[in-house]
């Protein structure tokens, strides 16, 4: 798979179907319900990817491990109001996690870069263990990647977590919350592009310096 159709895959599984699902969704089942239809589309791209691929989309992964505690949170506790206010809290503690991971040598970012060259092959996979060892500059690039998911996530929960407990018109601030969930999303997803292709850039003008 080409990388710019590989990117737009990943955003269209991770970020357009969950969120499509969750809408259609909520006016039949409710929010447990849509919660649990959010999932749906993540939970068959893992499966799908694990049985033909051979992979294991470890964003995929992220994404869903986020709507778990939600769909959790919704079965235990049926207040609406209650759950606006901790959705954006659970889902806090993706951000948390890339920020945590820092003090690893392998921090999260590492780890979904590889998952998205392996998709290609395995060779590619290896070539990026490689040139991770190899290259300092990636190794910084990565850790700064991880860095910026970390305090853009954190950010955008605390600023919906300020929506959702401070208007009290539900509705609106179910609004605000979703858009600045998605518009923080697709921000940091063509960030990462921006950034892979101007690493990808600094490695061909190496390689020909020194050709």
């Amino acid at each position: 798979m080409k990388v710019p159709y590989r990117y737009l895959s990943a955003m269209v599984v991770n970020l357009a179907l969950p969120w499509l699902a969750y809408r259609l969704a909520l006016p039949h089942w409710g929010t447990t319900g849509a919660l649990a239809a959010s999932a749906a589309p993540l939970v068959a791209w893992i499966v799908w990817d694990l049985v033909y691929s051979r992979h294991f989309d470890a964003l995929s992964a992220i994404v869903l491990a986020g709507i778990v505690p939600l769909l959790a949170w919704a079965l235990i506790d049926r207040g609406e109001h209650r759950r606006a206010i901790e959705d954006p809290m659970v889902g806090g503690v993706i951000g948390m996690m890339f920020l945590l991971s820092l003090v690893l040598r392998k921090p999260m970012v590492y780890y979904l870069a590889r998952s998205t060259a392996s998709r290609s092959s395995r060779e590619n996979a290896e070539d990026f263990e490689y040139h991770y060892r190899q290259r300092p500059v990636l190794v910084a690039t990565i850790r700064m990647m991880t860095v910026v998911w970390g305090i853009g996530l954190t950010a955008e929960n605390v600023a919906r977590y300020c929506v959702v407990s401070t208007l009290s018109d539900a509705q609106l601030a179910e609004h605000i919350s979703t858009a600045l969930r998605w518009a923080v999303y697709g921000s940091l997803t063509l960030w990462t592009i921006w950034m892979r292709r101007r690493l990808k850039r600094m490695r061909t003008e190496k390689e020909l310096e020194s050709a």
